[in-house]
Formats: C-alpha cells, structure tokens, sequence
C-alpha cells in the first residue's frame, strides 16, 4: 500500500508518494555542489548536459534492451545503468538524473509518445479552453518511477559524486503540451500568449506547481541538486519572458526545498538563448545560472557580480574539432572566467549525439588540468 506525504503550495494541499530514502553514502567528491554555492574548489569541476546518451554505445545497447525511450526512462535497473555510465568513461563531477523533461505532462494524462525521427509528441495537446480549464498538478505516485530511479542512482553512485535532479521550466513545458510537440516557429504557443494569455498563465501556473512538487520529491529521494531546463524561454521577447517564464521560475525556486542531508541543496537555472537577461535571472534566488555558447562568461561573470555561480559555457559543436582545438577553445572559457571558485565546465547546450568519446574525454580531462590554475 503506497505512503503519501502532504504538503501545501501556495494554500492548496497536494500529496506525493512518501520515500523512505536509504542510508546514503558520503560524498567523497563535492567540488561541485561547492562551486555552485561559490566555496573554495582545487579546481573547476565538469559535467554535461545530456552526457548519458546516444553518443556513447553502451547507451544504445541499453535503449534496445528496454526496448524504447520511454520504457528506458521507467526502468530502475536501466536507468540507474546508463546515468551510471558517463561515470565509467570519463572523469566527471556530479552525475545526472537519466530521465526527461516531459515526464510531468505526460502525468498529467497528456499522452506522451516518441515518433520514430520526429522527436516527442503528445496525443492530447492544450489547444482548447476546455481541456485547459480541467488541467490539474498530476498525482506525484504516477512519477514514482522517477523517484525511485533517484534513490537507486545514489545508491550506485555510493558517494562517488552528486546527483543531480531536473525538470523542465513551466514555459519549456506549456511549448510541448501546447504544441504537440517540438516546433521551429512556435506559432501555436504565441497565438495563445498575444490572444488568450488567461488561458496560458492558467497552464504555467499549474506546471510551477507540479514541477515544484516534483523537484522536491527528487530531492527527498536523493537528488543533491537541481536544474531546472528552460530550453525555449530564449524564443520570447524581453517582456514576455518576465511574464511567461522567468516569474514562474522564480515562483519554483522560492518553493524548493533548499537542505537535504545537513547540506545545502543548489538550484541552477538554464535557459538557452537567455543571454540578454542575465542579471533578472540571477536575482530570483536560484545559486547558479546555466549559459549557452553565444555568451561570453567573462562577461556574465561581470554582469552578475557575486549573486550567483555560472554553469557553461563550451559549444557542443567545438567537440566536432581536433584535440587541439578543444584543449584551445577550453582554455579560452577557463581564461574569460579568471581566477577563484564559481565556475562549473559544461557544455552550452546537451551533448550531440555523433559526438566522438574521445573527444568528451579530452575535455574532461583538458578542464581539470588547464583549471588548477585558477584556483591557487
């Protein structure tokens, strides 16, 4: 029989399964849970964003014993594998929840099905008023496969380095539960927002409230930080991205839980494209704020001051080069960031998947060497 804890947020009483975590190792590596809250580091630490994944075989053989996404995605023994996997390979620094970000939608009875070279797509999309209006945070115990997955991975990781937990940003949602699925103009999601934005603030306030629910039952299970991807806030102009995104960002950061364990529990906000709006975003209480490549992050570094950790910023393309030309294009970013903690390695964007190993290795590796220095 399945244990629920309750909670209120904001004056609405929601319930999630209740998660009995198992005794957790400690960390033998927290570089960077201390360079996202700006401690003392010997060096930069390096993950990447979408480092489980189709570039590496193991990857793929694991998505063929599943049989698809999906299932891969609710399998604990798989997917605590290919989390795990990056780990084997490469020298990283936190491992990363293998999950995706349409998990909530798809709990909120949406229909979530992946086709064949098209990417995801939902069988129900929100395009009417009516289907709107009966939109509700979803029962945290359909998620529970996520959760779950989170405990068994830091199990397996037995304090090797931390976890990290994500979710998609309530805008980055409403774009696929809107849509359809993925868009390249967007047409749909912005005729709602410029003709009927009741109906669209109705939608980014229900996902704000389920992806805060979510993101804290990660944590209760496991997670040692969180990320929250706003993949598609970059496609808005400078007003609608207050209004649309970075506000009900900001409504998820303020309701996380912010301690697990005695430590503190970092948030990091990414939102791709978000360039121009560096200093709002640094100023809704997340830690640290992800850059893609368009950005130089000596120059976000000064424009953000000390508020919060940076998170980027090398172009996932760059690993399409020669071994020199990543070791350069490394110590460039190294360089434009200059000296002291505050600093995560990561690429700009996730990993693409003909991306050569080697070549992930040699940056992994490039990073903890050229960084030392910046750290004395």
């Amino acid at each position: 029989m399945t244990q629920y804890a309750y909670f209120i947020y904001p004056g609405r009483l929601f319930r999630r399964p209740y998660i009995q975590k198992a005794v957790m190792s400690p960390l033998q590596n927290d570089t960077f849970l201390r360079a996202l809250l700006k401690q003392p580091v010997e060096y930069t630490p390096i993950w990447m964003m979408r480092q489980a994944g189709r570039y590496l075989p193991e990857y793929k053989s694991a998505r063929a014993q599943a049989g698809s996404f999906l299932d891969l995605c609710k399998n604990t023994e798989l997917a605590t594998e290919v989390t795990i996997q990056p780990l084997e390979r490469f020298d990283l620094d936190a491992a990363i929840l293998f999950s995706d970000i349409l998990t909530v939608p798809d709990a909120m009875g949406l229909g979530l099905y992946f086709a064949e070279g098209e990417g995801p797509k939902f069988e129900r999309p929100l395009q009417h008023k009516a289907d709107i209006a009966k939109l509700e945070v979803p029962d945290m115990a359909k998620l529970q496969y996520v959760f779950d997955a989170v405990t068994s991975i830091r199990n397996a990781l037995n304090g090797r380095v931390p976890l990290i937990g994500f979710s998609g940003s309530p805008f980055t949602l409403a774009c696929y539960m809107v849509e359809g699925g993925g868009s390249k103009e967007f047409r749909t999601i912005k005729t709602m927002m410029y003709s009927r934005p009741d109906l669209l603030h109705k939608i980014l306030e229900t996902n704000a409230q389920a992806v805060t629910a979510y993101l804290n039952a990660q944590i209760d299970a496991g997670a040692q930080a969180v990320q929250i991807f706003d993949t598609w806030g970059g496609v808005l102009n400078d007003v609608a991205f207050e209004e649309f995104s970075l506000k009900y960002m900001q409504q998820i950061v303020a309701g996380l839980k912010r301690e697990s364990e005695g430590r503190q529990v970092p948030v990091i906000i990414f939102a791709k494209g978000g360039g121009l709006w560096l200093e709002k975003m640094a100023a809704i209480g997340a830690d640290a704020l992800g850059l893609d490549w368009t950005c130089n992050i000596g120059e976000a570094r000064h424009r953000v001051g000390e508020k919060v950790a940076l998170q980027g910023n090398f172009d996932p393309f760059a690993l399409f080069g020669t071994p020199e030309s990543i070791r350069t294009e490394v110590a460039r970013i190294l360089g434009d960031y200059g000296h002291g903690s505050g600093h995560v390695f990561n690429l700009g964007h996730g990993i693409n998947q003909h991306a050569n190993p080697e070549h992930a290795k040699i940056l992994v590796d490039t990073v903890h060497e050229l960084s030392r220095q910046y750290h004395k």
